[in-house]
Parts: structure tokens; C-alpha cells; sequence
């Protein structure tokens, strides 16, 4: 489509939702000025609020940055702290046993089931 601006990405994948930006102040009963970042510059940042979609914040997602270190390629790892439960898969030929861990910056809703011989391979302390 000639004329058309996407962002990001061109074709089929181009992704229907952009943001989230925050609402500077609104504009009569049906538009809104959007705080677009400056890769976004060539993009008028007043909008209808037909085109706007609610962003619900996810407070499991928020991870507090004082108990993380950030290592120099910023990345950081994830170390279990807990466990909270056990269950044992059974399969045709054999059992597996899973354990649902929880992670250091993360609340009970982020804990995750993993392989027990996985874990205790990584995590065992020597």
C-alpha cells in the first residue's frame, strides 16, 4: 500500500500494536497526544482514541532492580530460591519428575515447572 507508514517491520508481519507511550493530555472528547520516542519523529503524535488500545500493567512483569545485578553484556541470571511443589509425569516407559520453582526477582505467579534432574544438575551446590 503506497503512502502507508509502518513501524519496524515491512509486510504481512508488521506488528498491529505499537507502544505502550504515555498520554500526554487529551484533546477534546475523542483525541489524545501521544510521548512517541524520536525514532518515531516523522509520526504525528495526536491520535483518536478509536486507534488507542488499553495497556493493563502487569505488576508480576516489574522486576526490581536493586536485587538484580546486571552483569557487563547486560544480561543477569535467574536463580531459584524456592521450591513449591513436585509432581512426577508419568509417560509409557518411564517417569519424569518436574518441581515448580520459585525465581529470585520473581513473585509466586512467575514460578515455572522444571525437569528435578535438570535442576539439580545446574543448581547443585558444590
Amino acid at each position: 500500500m503506497k503512502g502507508v507508514m509502518r513501524f519496524g517491520k515491512k509486510g504481512k508481519i508488521s506488528p498491529r500494536y505499537v507502544g505502550p507511550y504515555k498520554i500526554l493530555k487529551r484533546i477534546g472528547n475523542v483525541a489524545c497526544e501521544l510521548e512517541l520516542p524520536a525514532k518515531l519523529a516523522a509520526v504525528q503524535p495526536i491520535f483518536h482514541i478509536s486507534l488507542l488500545k488499553k495497556c493493563i500493567g502487569d505488576s508480576s512483569s516489574i522486576v526490581p532492580l536493586e536485587s538484580m545485578v546486571v552483569n557487563d553484556s547486560v544480561t543477569y541470571e535467574e536463580k531459584p530460591v524456592e521450591i513449591l511443589d513436585c509432581l512426577v509425569h508419568r509417560l509409557r516407559n518411564k517417569e519424569v519428575a518436574s518441581v515448580k520453582l520459585l525465581w529470585r526477582s520473581q513473585s509466586i505467579k512467575g514460578s515455572t515447572w522444571e525437569a528435578e534432574a535438570a535442576m539439580n544438575d545446574k543448581y547443585t551446590q558444590s
